[in-house]
């Protein structure tokens, strides 16, 4: 069990990421995580010569296996659905243990952002794949054709059209993580204060917030755009929230950017990301309030086994 135990060990956060990457969902990764050990740890390991694609092949495989039962739970979900918020640096929220720690940016950094995880659920299952082990953890066409069973051919087909369907949703320029901070503290100190005129100002006029409330938390069942909407609900949300005891409300990092996290007593209460438009106002809000999609702001989303 010892021998099987040390290489897992080593790849157990890239296989996580992989899985969430892959599912949008925190307790489905953490599952995947574990049936890929417990296939590791009864396999003939002797005759593996690269352990972290064979691990990598395992977590892929029983990922694919779940994407497809995930998406017809999605299909009579109540409201609009949202990967789930994982955090990415700092102390979690209502004093659980810390989240990993910097040196794992390359693996749980910007490319998990909850913004990106929207697109990739646009993708086929198989596409997603090729796009997670391709562009997000740089493996060949080869490494990633093993690990789906395809051809290199069907990989770079696949690879390419996932691409061109992701930046063509994507927002087209990159955020300096300042600017991104600031206008993060700008956006929570004027919902904060419920002030319709202070939102305004910070929000894009075509803004768009989606809220997932999953039928256990107050939230609109549909996308709510532009700026007055966007901010009319917000105050309101606001106003509600300062009646709710305990309640506290922060910046934390959050898929690899700041973000407003909020907890009651030690329980995660809500996660608001956001994406910035080109001249800095807010263009995309995405606030999940159905606690069983908090877990990742509550603790590190791993469990040792």
């Amino acid at each position: 069990m010892t021998s099987a135990l040390a290489p897992f060990d080593r790849h157990r956060r890239l296989l996580f990421t992989v899985a969430y990457q892959m599912l949008g969902s925190v307790a489905d990764a953490e599952d995947v995580v574990q049936d890929t050990w417990l296939r590791w740890s009864a396999a003939a390991r002797d005759d593996v010569l690269d352990e972290r694609a064979y691990l990598v092949q395992i977590a892929t495989r029983l990922a694919l296996d779940r994407l497809g039962s995930a998406r017809a739970r999605r299909e009579t979900y109540v409201g609009p659905w949202l990967p789930e918020p994982l955090m990415t640096g700092g102390a979690a929220v209502g004093g659980a243990p810390p989240a990993p720690d910097p040196d794992h940016a390359a693996e749980l950094g910007e490319q998990v952002s909850l913004a990106l995880l929207v697109v990739l659920e646009t993708l086929s299952p198989a596409e997603r794949a090729v796009f997670v082990l391709r562009e997000v953890f740089g493996m060949s066409a080869r490494e990633v054709a093993d690990v789906l069973g395809r051809t290199e051919a069907a990989v770079r087909q696949m690879g390419h059209r996932a691409r061109e369907h992701v930046e063509a949703r994507r927002p087209r320029f990159d955020t300096d993580r300042r600017a991104q901070r600031e206008a993060t503290e700008r956006f929570l100190a004027a919902a904060a204060g419920g002030d319709v005129e202070a939102l305004l100002a910070v929000l894009a006029p075509d803004v768009v917030l989606v809220t997932d409330g999953g039928g256990k938390a107050k939230a609109a069942r549909r996308p709510i755009s532009g700026a007055d909407k966007v901010a009319r609900f917000l105050a309101a949300v606001s106003s509600e929230g300062l009646e709710i005891p305990g309640l506290r409300v922060e910046l934390a990092d959050v898929n690899g950017a700041p973000a407003i996290v909020g907890c009651q007593g030690t329980e995660p209460f809500l996660s608001m990301s956001v994406e910035l438009a080109e001249d800095g106002r807010i263009a995309q809000v995405l606030l999940v309030r159905n606690p069983d999609k908090l877990r990742g702001i509550a603790r590190p989303p791993e469990r040792p086994f």
